[in-house]
């Protein structure tokens, strides 16, 4: 197995003397220290952060680490294992911006054009700007309209109704992502809803992914779900990818956890986690809904990893996987949502973008030109370009655990003697 140590992180990313700062040495043994990721791991399940979790780092093309530690289904007495089945949630989102920019080398759709060029129930929506003396809606015609580029980058003001806002409440309301709606009636009850916000003026993380799946089916006339799997999946055979799982393998998908007031982890209801769903849902996301393995998400991260390309199969030019990877929020654009808490980050097309090395040592770390995402319940996945690294991270723990992510970025740079406190 080829433990090679690439690139040490430079001194443009060198952090305060107080703070975590990078290894520069070049004598640092290229080995991998993976008593210190096992021990990661082993802490999160010890500390009841996770019933389970898996870590799968390649370097150079190579596996250098994989453990698997704790439960997939604590109550059954179910181990995590490599061939663990887990709800990935958004990290269904970066798969679904892959399979769209296949279509954008097409010329199926451009950036830059209006959305309602595509998706003409998009012609007429409105912006939420408060509430009169009455209590009734303030509505305004948007200052821009959405561009497909908006939907790509989380700034067309979609939401999620997470918040105790008006408009969350009518994102509630309109249950556009009940999964028994096509992709079509969701889009349809969607464009209904007021945005959040003008257009290209925040990032406001929401359903966009969504839309994009349906932007997918308009412009080739085909369900989505065939051409996820003909765009990337099949290619890349990431064949325990899918977006259901049939009930002779039901054993393999973990189960979600969620942590109760007095911070303990509890099982949550079959019914709230979407892998051990009996039935097959009628509408196939381009946000959430996916369901795989480390091994297959992996092989989706090498393509990423390897500017398009795994195993002599392209998936995008290099110059496609470079537009994505690269920072496209517009400049004056300060209201984002909860993106800073993940660090110096920008947003390309569906993937964070690492713009800056952490300011000090309470941001999670990373390398400048890294990109990810992470899923809800509190799976993550990175690629370091510098370092020619790959990280997937698994487990199924809601709400989302940021510090978690955070011991597991730490120990991974730890390991490889790139990072030292």
């Amino acid at each position: 197995m080829l433990r090679k140590f690439l690139v040490p992180i430079l001194g443009t990313f060198a952090l305060c003397s107080a703070c975590q700062t990078p290894q520069t040495d070049d004598t640092v043994s290229p080995d991998i220290n993976s008593s210190v990721l096992d021990q990661a791991l082993s802490d999160l399940v010890d500390s009841e952060s996770a019933a389970g979790a898996s870590l799968l780092i390649y370097q150079s093309g190579e596996e250098i680490y994989f453990n698997a530690v704790g439960a997939s289904d604590r109550e059954a007495d179910r181990p995590w294992q490599r061939d663990t089945l887990v709800s990935l949630y958004s990290m269904t989102k970066p798969v679904t911006a892959v399979t769209l920019m296949t279509l954008y080398e097409e010329g199926l759709f451009d950036l830059d054009a209006p959305l309602s060029y595509y998706l003409p129930e998009y012609s007429d929506v409105k912006v939420f700007a408060g509430l009169d003396a009455d209590g009734a809606s303030i509505l305004e015609v948007p200052r821009n309209p959405i561009k497909v580029i908006d939907i790509f980058r989380h700034t067309a003001c979609f939401g999620y109704g997470w918040e105790s806002t008006p408009v969350a409440t009518m994102m509630v309301e309109a249950n556009v992502l009940d999964p028994s709606k096509p992709l079509s009636q969701f889009s349809e009850e969607l464009a209904d809803v007021p945005l959040y916000c003008h257009p290209g003026e925040q990032w406001k993380y929401g359903v966009s992914a969504d839309v994009q799946a349906r932007l997918a089916e308009v412009v080739t006339a085909r369900p989505y779900e065939e051409l996820i799997h003909e765009r990337v999946l099949d290619p890349l055979n990431m064949s325990e990818t899918r977006y259901f799982v049939p009930a002779n393998e039901k054993a393999r998908v973990a189960a979600g956890y969620a942590r109760n007031e007095a911070n303990e982890l509890t099982r949550q209801p079959d019914q709230a986690v979407y892998g051990l769903w009996p039935a097959k849902p009628v509408q196939i996301n381009g946000g959430h809904g996916l369901i795989g393995t480390a091994d297959d998400y992996m092989r989706f991260a090498q393509m990423l990893q390897n500017e398009g390309t795994l195993d002599g199969v392209q998936i995008l030019k290099p110059e496609t996987l470079a537009l994505m990877s690269r920072d496209h929020l517009p400049d004056d654009l300060t209201a984002k949502d909860f993106l800073p808490f993940k660090g110096q980050i920008g947003y390309g097309l569906g993937m964070a973008v690492r713009v800056d090395p952490p300011k000090d040592e309470t941001e999670p770390f990373g390398v400048t030109g890294e990109f990810f995402w992470d899923g809800a319940a509190s799976t993550l996945f990175w690629v370091d370009p510098e370092n020619d690294l790959t990280v997937v991270f698994l487990t199924q723990v809601m709400p989302f655990d940021g510090a978690a992510h955070a011991k597991i970025r730490k120990a991974v740079y730890q390991s490889l003697g790139m990072l030292t406190d």
